[in-house]
Order: C-alpha cells, then structure tokens, then sequence
C-alpha cells in the first residue's frame, strides 16, 4: 500500500478508535457474494492496512458447499497458498449491531503484488475503468427479495398478499431492521412485504461506481447476519418453496456522462424518451443475453423461479414498462431514465451481475448496435423472441462460446466460475431426491 495510503487508513483506524470501535472486519466477496472475513484487533489492523492480510487464496472460488474445487486457478495451481486483503477505505463503516466493531470491504492480491482476476470484485472494477474510459459512470441499484423464516427454515406465514399493510411489519424485526441498516449507510427507500407469505422486499439507493454492488453486497450480508442474531433465518434462495413466489433482484442501471454530467440514457425527442447510447447499451445486453445468463441466474434453483405469469423474464426481449420483459426502460422523469434487467435472481452475486451486464452494455455502445423493436407486450406472450437458457449447462456454455463476453469478463475469471459451477452442477446430478424415491421405489 502507498505511504499516502497507508497514512489515510491509519486516519480511519485512529478516527475509530476514539469511537470505541475495538475490532476491524476485512472482509472479501466470494463468487456467491458471500462476505468471508477475518476479524482483527484494531491495534493490529494497522499493520494489516499497510501491509495486506494472508487469507487462503482459493476460498473465493469455493463452491456453494465450500468444497475446495480443483481447476479454479487459486488452488493446487498455486499450492493453496495465501492472497493478500487490502481494504478499500471508501468502505469504511462502523457495524452498528454489533459492539465496537468496523469493516472495510477489501481488495486482494498475491504476495509478489498480482491482483486475483477472477475475483468478483476485480472482475467488476475493470469493467467500471472500461465505462469511464468511454466517458460514463455507472449508476447502479438492485432489488433483493428475500424470505424470512424460523430458525427450522419455516415460513412465518403463508398466502399471497403483497403490500399488506399488517404483513409489511408482521414481525418488529422488519422495522429495526430497517432502522439498523440505514445506521450501516444503506439509505432504504422503501419496505414491504412481497407476493408471497414471509417473503420481502427492501429497497435501497443505487449508488454510483463502485458503490453500486458494494452497497448490494452490504445489504444483503447485514440482513442475514441481523436476522440470525434475532432468531430468524433469512435467504436470498431463488426458489425455496415450490408453491411459493421465487425471488429476484431486478437491477437498475444508468450512465452518466462524465464531460457533461447528465444522465446519458436520456432522450426528451425520443418516443420512449432514451437515447441513442442507451439504445446501443440495450441492443448490446440482448446481444449477450444467453451469456450474461450464467451470472444473472448461476444455480439450479435460480431456473425454478423462471414461469409464465410471475414477471420473471423468459426470452430476449424490451419493453417500455413491461415486467415481463428481460429489459424494461424505466419512466419517471428524464433525469432517472434508466433500464432494468429484470433477470438476477435474488441469490446472485452484484459484483458480477454488475460486471456481465456492464460488459454486455458497453460492448454495445462500442459497436453503436441498433435496437430492435420492443417486444409486443407482454413481451413473455411474443413467440418472435428466442428463450433464455433453460438449463445453468446451456448458460456455462454460452458464456464460453461468447468471445466478446468472455474476453471483457477476463478469462481467469471465466475458467475458475465455469469449472466450479460444473462441480456444483456434478453434485447435484449425483443427489438422489425424495422426489425420486417416492417416484420409482415401489412401481420397480
């Protein structure tokens, strides 16, 4: 770390330390964009700051079971040895449930100085140097839906009622929830129970850069660890319940330019009121859509949230003010003109559906692609647009085919996600379920 640097992060630690702050979380998103962290004495953490701290290099490539998944670069490649943390000060925030303890979200490298490519984090920021070296930053915001269950992973209630006004409070950990993460600096918009019975949505504002996935990252491990600390479970699972509503995290995205900082997606002569840069961002995510896919919706489960009537989006497709479509442009007022790509599912992970949708984006503005014609809406009732994939297999292998896609993704990234999603896939494969047992035990 740079001696200015340096001198800044210990400003922080000093600065905490006469709060009363006694402890320091470095913590790393993982390819789940699951926070995995050490937590260190604050009188430690300045050497740490300075100086980076060892953590096991391939505990970001794990599976979703944390198996150790050979062929994913950080781990027999480099005798499982360590990566080096390094915070990123423009995260710095005091934990406000928990006693005397900050975080700072951290950047990774080896030893010798080489960043981790395919770390999420990593693969994001070259996509953010891409777009503002292009002229724009991004301005990006996500919507997690999530279920909040009993410890035993059961539904507090059941039935559909969104927006019920008892059931949006149903329990007052909704509130000091709220309450405790706009302490952590999330600036929630709005809360509110969602379709189905014990399932929410708690929306936040879009942040610009890097602040857009960090703050998602945030949110969504602040309200798991804030859950289980009051006795509840919460999960960000696409599909827990087969009768049950899946859950999505609809992701926002604007540009802004940066020579004369206004909203580039905007457009007052246009019929739908965007611009030609926003057109071309549009025509590039359909373009790569079957690609973008393998991040958006990474997992078996993420498919079973995917059915007609549910405003989960199943083909390639646009649409001003359609729910049903993959990309929907926003209305409102010019200065918030921006799409939305309604397919993430709620589990995945922002750094990398910012970086794919981001990438997809970009590649289309480069190209000045033309927009086709919106969807006839619904766009999912318009047989003229061919389907998203309908297995994680189908998406793995577009991403690989797509050269443009993978390329700006870097193919580090590309080798270790494809090589431990089909581990994951294997695994499952491999499950005997109840399903199948009920099935074929007495009719063979």
């Amino acid at each position: 770390m740079a001696t200015e640097t340096a001198a800044a992060a210990g400003a922080v630690l000093d600065s905490w330390r006469e709060a009363g702050i006694r402890f320091v979380r470095f913590e790393l998103p993982d390819m789940h964009g699951t926070s995995r962290s050490k937590t260190v004495p604050i009188e430690r953490a300045y050497g740490y700051a300075e100086h980076g701290l060892n953590m096991y290099g391939g505990v970001a490539v794990l599976d979703s079971r944390s198996d150790v998944v050979g062929g994913t670069l950080y781990n027999e490649e480099v005798a499982y040895g360590d990566q080096m943390l390094t915070p990123d000060l423009e995260t710095a925030a005091v934990v406000p449930w928990l006693e005397g303890t900050a975080r700072w979200i951290c950047d990774s490298a080896w030893a010798d100085g080489r960043p981790l490519e395919a770390l999420p984090r990593r693969v994001y920021r070259r996509q953010l140097e891409r777009a503002q070296a292009l002229g724009y930053e991004p301005v990006i915001g996500y919507e997690p839906e999530f279920y909040l269950l009993t410890p035993d992973h059961q539904p507090l209630f059941d039935g559909y009622h969104i927006f019920n006004t008892t059931r949006n409070t149903y329990v007052p950990f909704i509130q000091e929830l709220v309450e405790r993460l706009n302490e952590y600096g999330m600036e929630i918009i709005t809360a509110n129970c969602e379709y189905a019975g014990s399932q929410w949505e708690i929306p936040f504002l879009p942040g610009r850069g890097m602040a857009g996935p960090d703050r998602c990252f945030s949110f969504k491990n602040a309200v798991k660890e804030l859950a289980h600390l009051h006795g509840y479970t919460a999960t960000f699972m696409s599909k827990p319940f087969a009768g049950g509503a899946g859950s999505g995290m609809h992701t926002h995205i604007s540009l802004v330019s940066l020579s004369e900082g206004g909203n580039a997606f905007a457009d007052e002569s246009d019929q739908v009121g965007i611009s030609d840069v926003c057109r071309s961002f549009v025509a590039g995510q359909l373009a790569h859509a079957r690609a973008t896919y393998a991040v958006l919706a990474p997992t078996v489960n993420c498919l079973k949230r995917r059915r007609p009537h549910t405003f989960s989006p199943s083909n390639i497709s646009w649409g001003p003010e359609d729910r049903s479509a993959l990309v929907r442009i926003k209305g409102g007022s010019l200065e918030s003109r921006h799409i939305e790509n309604r397919a993430p599912t709620a589990l995945a992970n922002p750094y990398l559906v910012a970086a794919a949708l981001l990438a997809a984006g970009l590649d289309g503005i480069e190209r000045e692609l033309e927009l086709e014609p919106a969807a006839k809406g619904p766009a999912e009732e318009d047989a003229s647009k061919p389907p998203l994939p309908l297995t994680v297999h189908e998406s793995l292998e577009a991403l690989e085919a797509d050269e443009a896609l993978a390329g700006a993704l870097g193919q580090d990234f590309v080798t270790a996600y494809t090589t431990m999603r089909r581990h994951e896939l294997q695994r499952f494969d491999d499950h005997v379920t109840d399903w199948e047992r009920a099935e074929y035990i007495d009719i063979y």
